[in-house]
């Protein structure tokens, strides 16, 4: 994992984990996963893997979730479990 890149922790990042919170109606111990968000779509990723299924991999949130990504000028990830990931190899 060391050879791996740290994806960057931006103004724009913060703002849109900020806007992910608000739209997603994220409880205070929870911002977090609106960041992780945040993060992968303002640098770019195309998944975001998670096993995270009540704030993230949640299809009943996807369609917030990106509609405020792109609201802000950014592609969001497409968020997926493990298994998913796998299902589409």
């Amino acid at each position: 994992m060391a050879e791996l890149p740290l994806l960057a922790i931006t103004d724009d990042a913060l703002a849109l984990a900020q806007q992910l919170a608000a739209a997603l109606v994220l409880p205070e111990r929870a911002r977090a996963d609106a960041a992780h968000v945040a993060i992968a779509a303002v640098n770019g990723m195309a998944f975001l893997l998670t096993w995270n299924c009540k704030h993230l991999a949640n299809g009943m949130l996807t369609d917030r979730i990106e509609r405020v990504c792109r609201a802000a000028n950014f592609e969001p990830p497409r968020i997926v479990t493990p298994e998913q990931l796998m299902e589409q190899s």
